[in-house]
């Protein structure tokens, strides 16, 4: 049975979302400010069917298809034919419906073809008070394929294969979807927990960077979270002894059950440094052996907990442990839930690959659980200042930078050592800060919902058209002066 929610608010939001680890993490998300916002919710079921139907006095449309079909088959994965005619039926679902939302929120590259839809065909059937939301978690998937499949969906391939439309930068025979998404919206928001939006822009891929440049007045940025229900070293049943910023006595706990499962002998006030690899961590192996034996040599211990089952990364992982045949490190090769909570809360530093860790957020839960995130090196594991062009981004990328980004793991174990008192205040604060989707990463979306919705109530009461918000075609907003709509294609 697919699940069906009504969110009864006086004004209207769709989303139309394709993929089911983003729906659940935006529908965990979105529901939580809707309450938190006192607004009435009601739960039901729906027929079994492909489409999950999400409804604000209208609809948000899900494609919740089989999983297997997104795991067994990676070429379903690119298939422009599937999600053009899910998008596409969701908008007919909300025209024949009589539905209005204020705002269509569309994620990644799936759900992008929605914004041309909605503009070239979908505007003056009853949705002209509509915005769009777009939402990307990286740029870095794009869907590129012939113009002529355009004319799948019913768009006109001759008026879309244009460079300041879907054209790819690039590869320009292709047209891009994803890019299709930033233009034909009137907001869009990134998903980065350390990157500002000057350096997004910089690092974007396949032509995307102009793009984004033009559309940088649109362009928002908002950090990771986690869901502080699972995540929460205060509430955590799994945990031997739950713990708080206002007392750590837990936390010592927590290292010693952990030091005591794995083996792990010697002083007690040894550093425990965990290290989580899953499936999409990336890692140079070389330089992670140099950071390690630096600091066995500093009386560190280490955990290794990996779920990364793959023939390359097994092959190097079974050399590395042979490699590393040490009393003082310990191995753990499968996924164990209640595991990887002690281990984050047993140990005093946790290893990572990259701070913007948008699959498993490793870096926000070590912090929430007391444990320093702290990035491998070069390898002289020596401090290598962070890329000032960063500042400015979001709160927590601020802090990130500020608490962790120039620690390499000796000068943490040192400070640990040297200077506890310092220490413990860092790991205070960090656990006092709320670091899940519910905080920054809420604020950021309901401002985007906002500004969109106030764009769209400054365009019904007849004033000028705020350029700096949306570069979509001039065909729709007939009557109004050009002026208004700079870069916008003729």
């Amino acid at each position: 049975m697919a699940i069906w929610w009504r969110l009864c608010y006086p004004s209207t939001l769709a989303l139309i979302l394709m993929r089911c680890k983003d729906y659940v993490k935006l529908k965990q998300s979105l529901l939580h400010f809707l309450e938190v916002a006192g607004m009435e919710i009601e739960y039901g079921l729906a027929s079994s069917m492909e489409l999950v139907l999400y409804l604000l006095n209208l609809s948000i449309i899900q494609h919740f298809s089989n999983v297997n079909k997104y795991t067994v088959t990676p070429t379903i994965l690119n298939d422009l034919f599937r999600f053009s005619y899910f998008s596409r039926a969701c908008l007919d679902y909300l025209v024949k419906s009589g539905k209005q939302p204020d705002i269509l929120h569309i994620h990644n590259w799936e759900t992008a073809i929605v914004g041309p839809l909605f503009w070239d065909i979908f505007v003056n059937q009853g949705l002209g008070d509509t915005r769009i939301l777009f939402t990307c978690h990286n740029f870095n998937s794009h869907c590129l394929e012939p113009p002529n499949k355009l004319a799948l969906c019913g768009l006109d391939p001759n008026k879309l294969h244009r460079l300041d439309r879907l054209q790819d930068s690039n590869k320009t025979h292709l047209v891009n979807l994803l890019k299709g998404g930033i233009v034909y919206s009137n907001k869009v928001v990134a998903v980065s927990s350390f990157h500002s939006k000057e350096r997004i822009i910089r690092s974007a891929t396949a032509g995307l960077e102009s793009t984004l440049a033009i559309h940088r007045e649109k362009l928002l940025i908002t950090p990771h979270g986690f869901e502080d229900a699972t995540w929460d070293p205060s509430k955590d049943e799994l945990l031997p002894a739950k713990y708080s910023a206002n007392n750590l006595k837990g936390k010592a706990i927590c290292k010693i059950a952990l030091r005591q499962r794995l083996g792990l002998s010697g002083h007690a006030s040894a550093v425990v440094v965990g290290y989580i690899l899953s499936e999409t961590s990336g890692v140079d192996m070389e330089n992670l052996k140099i950071v390690v034996w630096n600091a066995l040599r500093k009386g560190a211990q280490f955990v290794f907990m990996r779920f990364n089952d793959t023939p390359a990364m097994n092959s190097a992982w079974e050399s590395f442990q042979n490699q590393l045949k040490d009393a003082d490190v310990k191995f753990i090769n499968k996924y164990d839930e209640a595991l990887l909570h002690l281990v984050l809360a047993g140990c005093d530093i946790i290893l990572c690959s990259t701070f913007d860790d948008p699959m498993t957020q490793t870096p926000l839960k070590a912090i929430k659980y007391g444990a320093a995130p702290i990035t491998i090196k070069s390898r002289n594991d020596m401090i290598r200042p962070h890329d000032g062009h960063d500042l400015g981004g979001t709160a927590m990328s601020q802090y990130m930078i500020t608490a962790f980004a120039n620690l390499s793991l000796n000068q943490a174990i040192d400070e640990i050592r040297n200077d506890p008192t310092r220490w413990n205040w860092i790991v205070k604060d960090g656990m006092s800060r709320d670091l899940s989707w519910n905080a920054e990463c809420h604020d950021i979306h309901w401002d985007a919902y906002m500004s969109i919705k106030n764009l769209r109530d400054v365009i019904s009461e007849g004033n000028n058209y705020p350029h700096h918000h949306i570069c979509i075609p001039t065909t729709y907003f007939k009557g109004h002066s050009p002026e208004y709509l700079p870069n916008q294609p003729e």
